[in-house]
């Protein structure tokens, strides 16, 4: 089994990364576990409490349930993993039943940056993209998918995700053992990548 973190700023095209080393293995051999489920369950609080929940804060998240669940993954046993609503701002009653699989991805903007969590991996990357267009991104996928005004977007950005950026997530770049400039358009990076982690997996087997 091959335990992969894969972290990176909101927009960084971390997903298209994942997408890609799912496309280049064996169907059904990847687990992709998102660090976005581990968001600390806040039912017992108020309504208009969980609302100012700043997500992109290392609080935000449960990490002793995720690295126990990664953990399990490795020796073997299946987990499941819990749902998020980011309507409610809490946990969901679902959970989704994950098997252990030959590679393991975590992805999440803050993958890399417990150390526990960072101990259990065997492959660290780091997604990599100008603020520029993860500002751009962000607004092409949160209007459109999210339905969220412009103004409230740039003024998000402005007052969270780029100081939170800066202070949480860009600093744990120097943990990576691959850094991919340019998120998903860096098809030569993602081509390295993607060999690299064959060759790990037939040397594991």
């Amino acid at each position: 089994m091959l335990i992969i973190g894969i972290a990176g700023g909101t927009g960084s095209g971390k997903t298209t990364v994942v997408n890609k080393i799912i496309e280049s293995l064996p169907e059904g051999s990847v687990a992709v576990i998102p660090q976005d489920s581990y968001y600390n369950d806040q039912s017992h609080l108020p309504l208009e409490v969980r609302k100012r929940t700043n997500f992109d804060h290392p609080d935000a998240f449960e990490w002793s349930l995720l690295a126990q669940h990664i953990e399990a993954l490795r020796q073997g046993r299946a987990i499941e993993q819990p749902t998020y609503s980011y309507i409610t701002c809490t946990r969901l009653a679902e959970t989704v039943h994950v098997e252990p699989r030959d590679v393991i991805i975590i992805e999440g903007i803050m993958a890399l940056y417990s150390k526990p969590l960072r101990d259990l991996m065997d492959l660290k990357i780091y997604v990599e993209a100008s603020p520029d267009e993860r500002l751009l991104r962000v607004i092409e996928r949160d209007t459109v998918e999210r339905g969220h005004p412009l103004d409230m977007l740039i003024g998000k950005y402005r007052k969270v995700l780029r100081p939170m950026h800066d202070e949480f997530i860009k600093p744990t770049k120097e943990y990576a053992d691959i850094i991919i400039p340019n998120g998903g358009d860096n098809v030569r990076a993602i081509d390295m990548m993607r060999l690299y982690i064959m060759a790990a997996l037939l040397h594991h087997n």
